[in-house]
């Protein structure tokens, strides 16, 4: 698990995320053409709690979304 620092809507914040968490977030990424920060902006503005387990829920999901869609 690494912290990592970003700067969302202009404040600092930090999220914990193993390695595997971190790619497949910048996998989703590059997939929809955006930015990691974007994507981590758009995740902090439909939150509620702690931004680390929102990422991985939102990882989770876009996994059961893309399993739906090919299975």
């Amino acid at each position: 698990m690494k912290k990592r620092s970003v700067v969302l809507s202009g404040h600092a914040t930090s999220l914990c995320l193993e390695d595997e968490f971190w790619e497949a977030l910048k996998d989703i990424a590059q997939i929809k053409g955006v930015a990691v920060r974007q994507l981590l902006m758009k995740i902090d503005n439909t939150h509620t709690g702690n931004l680390s387990s929102a990422v991985r829920v939102y990882i989770l999901n876009e996994m059961k979304h893309l399993i739906s869609r090919h299975g």
